[in-house]
């Protein structure tokens, strides 16, 4: 059997097992210890404990948890509420002004809280119950919302981000900057859509009366939120100018989110301090569970020496590179729609980064590429996170309501992947332009 056809065998292992429910740092690691004993014997095994604590104990992987707490404390508090009310005081007269709102509210909350499903759950259970009674078409409602979460994880700080910066060995910082006018231009054209439908289209299916906001009750919804930008603004500041180390920074951030909340919401801080811990351990276990065990996964491919023969495999076939690249998004497209973008990160990009490097594919835009890419397979029928999450916080939407109102976005960011091909400036302009080429 040659390398190809036994990557062929692991990748269709792999996959049942992770379909069986297996969570994936389980099964990754009964995958990488099934295959090294049965091909490479038992003496192979002793490597693994030391390749899976090397893993954990980078010094980057550290900036995790931290990241972690810091979404914690928006999410877990009602400081996602407030930053809600205001962005919707603010575009309470807009045509579809409650959904751009909505938008732009996940845009914001899902930079902070770094996570696609926190950010579609917070969110959705303030927004559409909002929607669905000022009258906004239920699949408008929940689709914009589904769709707007996925911008968790391209708006930095983004621990997606984090984790493709760390397997692929390029900067955390570029790469958080590179995000910065992708994430604002997606999160516009989702608000122009939005503004489309209810304006010229059938997204609002009745009308009722807007209630209009004084200047004075504008700014006084916004000012218990402007913390929170403040701290997005100074994790961005400080990566672009090397003050501390990503870890450094994300615990800075945690801690001044904390004392943050602690000021803003003294009252009821007592309570909701547990329930942020909590999220913050299972969530952070869970992603560092997934990084060791795909590292095992990828010693085990490259021991094997899968890794390389597809690699080489890709240089070899004399084809467009743009067919190349077409291949691996739709691949990642489709075991997105099944997989957690971290633990697809840890699985692929060792096996991908090769093939992209060796075609000239520069890897930090590759990285807001597959960010994107990844958003899709979220909200893509029939298999996409979110719409399941918007399902269970709405369940008085049908999910057919639910899955038809997540197309149009997903052929906006298909639309936007082509606009990246076609003017990589987009993405690569401001990280050149701030650091340099």
């Amino acid at each position: 059997m040659s390398e190809v056809q036994l990557g062929i065998v692991i990748l269709a292992v792999t996959t049942f097992i992770l379909f069986s429910g297996v969570p994936v740092a389980f099964g990754l690691t009964i995958v990488s210890v099934g295959f090294l004993a049965m091909l490479e014997g038992a003496a192979s095994l002793t490597v693994l404990p030391r390749t899976f604590m090397t893993e954990l104990s980078s010094f980057a992987v550290m900036s995790i948890p931290m990241f972690v707490l810091f979404g914690a404390f928006v999410g877990e508090t009602r400081a996602g509420g407030d930053l809600f009310e205001a962005i919707h005081r603010w575009m309470s007269r807009v045509p579809g002004g409650l959904v751009i709102a909505n938008i732009a509210a996940c845009g914001f909350f899902g930079a902070l809280a770094g996570s696609s499903a926190a950010t579609a759950a917070a969110i959705g259970k303030m927004g559409v119950p909002e929607m669905l009674k000022r009258g906004v078409k239920p699949s408008l409602a929940t689709g914009s919302i589904a769709a707007g979460g996925t911008l968790g994880i391209l708006i930095p700080p983004s621990i997606t981000m984090i984790i493709y910066a760390i397997v692929t060995e390029t900067s955390i910082g570029r790469i958080y900057i590179a995000g910065i006018i992708p994430g604002m231009v997606l999160t516009a054209f989702f608000a122009i859509y939005a503004w489309l439908v209810s304006k010229y289209g059938d997204g609002i299916v009745r009308k009722e009366e807007i209630r209009t906001y004084t200047l004075r009750e504008k700014v006084s919804a916004t000012i218990p939120a402007l913390p929170l930008l403040f701290i997005t603004i100074f994790i961005c500041v400080a990566l672009f100018a090397g003050w501390a180390t990503p870890s450094e920074i994300a615990a800075i951030s945690a801690l001044f989110a904390f004392f943050w909340v602690a000021l803003q919401y003294s009252k009821s801080i007592g309570r909701e301090i547990v329930p942020v811990f909590a999220a913050t351990v299972r969530e952070s276990c869970m992603i560092l569970m997934i990084i060791a065990a795909a590292s095992l996964f990828s010693y085990m491919l490259s021991l094997l020496y899968v890794t390389q023969s597809v690699a080489d495999l890709f240089v070899t076939v004399s084809v467009n590179r743009w067919v190349i690249f077409a291949a691996i998004c739709l691949f990642l497209m489709i075991a997105g729609c099944f997989l957690p973008p971290v633990a697809l990160i840890l699985m692929t990009m060792p096996i991908f980064q090769p093939v992209l490097e060796a075609n000239k594919f520069d890897m930090i835009w590759f990285g807001i590429v597959i960010t994107i890419i990844l958003e899709i397979a979220l909200i893509s029928p029939p298999a996409g996170l979110n719409l399941y999450i918007l399902r269970a916080v709405a369940p008085e939407v049908p999910l057919a309501e639910v899955l038809r109102g997540s197309v149009p976005f997903v052929f906006i960011m298909l639309g936007f992947i082509a606009l990246l091909c076609i003017f990589p400036g987009i993405a690569m302009w401001l990280p050149e332009v701030m650091l340099g080429q």
